[in-house]
C-alpha cells in the first residue's frame, strides 16, 4: 500500500505547499485575494502558483473546478466502515493525489474504532490511494492517547497533523510541552500530511507575524503558541523526512477557517460591524513561509 503520496520520481523526501480552498471562503472585501478572482478558477488558481503554492486541497466530493490548473488533493469524512471503500473509490477517481479524512465521531469503543481503521485501510489499498486520518476534534483521533494507541495497534496507519486540536482542545501547554511532545512521538512519526492552523491554549486559530523569531502580537499570554506548533511541525516533518523514500512528497496545507466556524475570531471594527481580525490570505502566505523554514530545520536535526 502506498503510505505517502509519491510523484513517481526517485527524488528525495519532499515538501509542496498546498492551499485548503476553505482558506478562501468569506474572505473580507479588504483581503490581498482580490474578489474579482474569486469565481473564476482559471484565474484564482494562476494567481495561487504566482503567490507560491504547488496545488490545492479540495474541499468538496464534486469535480474539480474548470480551469482549475493546479495539482488537487482531496478532503471527506468516513463515518461508518461501509462509507470506507465508496468514498476512497470516489476521490481515486477524480484523480486525487491524496485524501485526508475525518474518521467517526470519537464516541466508539476500541473494536468500533479498529473496524473503522481497519477499512478505510483496505480502501485505501484497494484504490491505490494514500489516505491521511485527521487528528481532529469529533473524530476517533480526537486525543493524543487514544492516536497513540491506534499507531501501536496499526503501524501503517498514516495522519494528517491538524495539531490545533490537540493544542486547543486538550490545552497542551498545561503541564508542560516537553512531556506532551515526548508522548507524542509515534504521531510525528506517522504524519503523510499537515493541515496548518496554530491554535493558542484557548483559542482554535490565532494570528501570527512576519517575524517567526519573536512572539506573535496577539500571543499577550504566558505561552508562546508560534514557537510550539514551530516544534510540533518540525517534529512532524523529521518524522516524515526518517520514514519516506524516494518521491515521496509531504503537503503542507494552510487551513484557516472563517468566522463562521468560530474558527477566526471576530472583533467590532469602529462602525460596530463583526470583521476578522486578521485576513486570512495573507496569512496563509506567512504560513507557506514558516511551513518551508520548518522544513528546512528538520533537513538540519537528521
Amino acid at each position: 500500500m502506498a503510505h505517502y503520496f509519491n510523484d513517481g520520481t526517485q527524488d528525495a523526501p519532499k515538501l509542496r505547499v498546498y492551499l485548503n480552498l476553505d482558506n478562501l471562503a468569506d474572505l473580507g472585501p479588504r483581503s490581498l485575494f482580490p474578489c474579482a478572482l474569486r469565481e473564476n478558477a482559471a484565474a484564482w488558481s494562476e494567481r495561487l502558483r504566482v503567490d507560491g503554492f504547488e496545488g490545492v486541497q479540495l474541499t468538496d466530493a464534486g469535480p474539480p473546478p474548470v480551469g482549475l490548473s493546479l495539482p488537487y488533493c482531496g478532503l471527506d469524512r468516513i463515518s461508518t466502515p461501509a462509507e470506507a471503500d465508496e468514498i476512497v473509490r470516489r476521490h481515486a477517481a477524480r484523480s486525487d493525489q491524496c485524501l485526508t479524512v475525518h474518521a467517526g465521531w470519537g464516541i466508539e469503543d476500541d473494536d468500533a474504532v479498529a473496524r473503522l481503521v481497519e477499512a478505510i485501510l483496505q480502501a485505501s489499498e484497494r484504490h491505490r490511494l494514500p489516505v491521511f486520518v485527521e487528528t481532529h476534534r469529533a473524530t476517533i483521533t480526537q486525543d493524543m492517547w487514544r492516536t497513540v494507541q491506534l499507531i501501536k495497534r496499526f503501524p501503517q496507519l498514516r495522519l494528517n497533523g491538524d495539531f490545533s486540536h490537540y493544542y486547543c482542545g486538550q490545552e497542551m501547554p498545561y503541564g508542560g510541552m516537553d512531556m506532551k511532545l515526548a508522548f507524542m512521538e509515534p504521531i510525528f512519526g506517522s504524519i503523510g500530511f499537515i493541515h496548518g492552523r496554530i491554535a493558542s491554549s484557548g483559542s482554535m486559530q490565532m494570528p501570527i507575524d512576519p517575524d517567526f523569531e519573536s512572539r506573535p502580537v496577539a500571543a499577550f499570554g504566558h505561552v508562546d503558541y508560534l514557537a510550539d506548533f514551530r516544534r510540533m511541525w518540525v517534529a512532524a516533518m523529521a518524522g516524515f523526512q526518517a520514514a519516506a523514500g524516494p518521491g515521496d512528497v509531504l503537503i503542507f496545507a494552510p487551513e484557516l477557517l472563517s468566522g463562521a466556524y468560530y474558527y477566526a475570531r471576530l472583533f467590532q471594527d469602529s462602525d460596530c460591524r463583526w470583521v476578522e481580525e486578521t485576513d486570512r490570505y495573507r496569512q496563509a502566505l506567512l504560513y507557506q513561509r514558516l511551513a518551508r523554514a520548518c522544513w528546512a530545520e528538520a533537513q538540519q536535526k537528521s
